[in-house]
């Protein structure tokens, strides 16, 4: 439940730090450029209120492991949402982060808590 509120907030951050830059990048640059700003505070998020953990420098230098995948999956989703089907490229952000949810929380959980298993459904 608590990746999932820090989901939002850390969605929220994105979309409007995505919706300032939009007007003066083309859309894939502002796209990129709010995903790496978002990613800091996802991180401090995730550390202290998802997993309860102590953030270290080699914590922080994962998790972008995390977000890689994250941006891949968006990245080939917002490339064929407005490329392909046409999609407004100020909301197709939206559509295609809901696709990376469940592999973002498997890397995040397992580069923020060494050690635990995946949680069993």
């Amino acid at each position: 439940m608590r990746f999932a509120l820090v989901g939002v907030v850390n969605t929220g951050t994105f979309f409007g730090l995505y919706l300032l830059l939009h007007p003066w990048l083309p859309y894939f640059a502002a796209y990129t450029l709010a995903f790496l700003l978002s990613m800091v505070g996802s991180f401090f998020l995730n550390t202290y209120f998802t997993y309860r953990t102590r953030p270290t420098w080699k914590k922080f230098l994962l998790f972008p492991l995390t977000n890689l995948t994250n941006y891949l999956v968006q990245s080939a989703g917002l490339y064929a949402l407005v490329g392909w089907a046409g999609m407004d490229s100020r909301t197709a952000p939206l559509l295609a982060a809901a696709a990376a949810v469940p592999v973002t929380y498997l890397l995040s959980r397992r580069i923020l808590l060494p050690g635990t298993a995946a949680p069993r459904p």
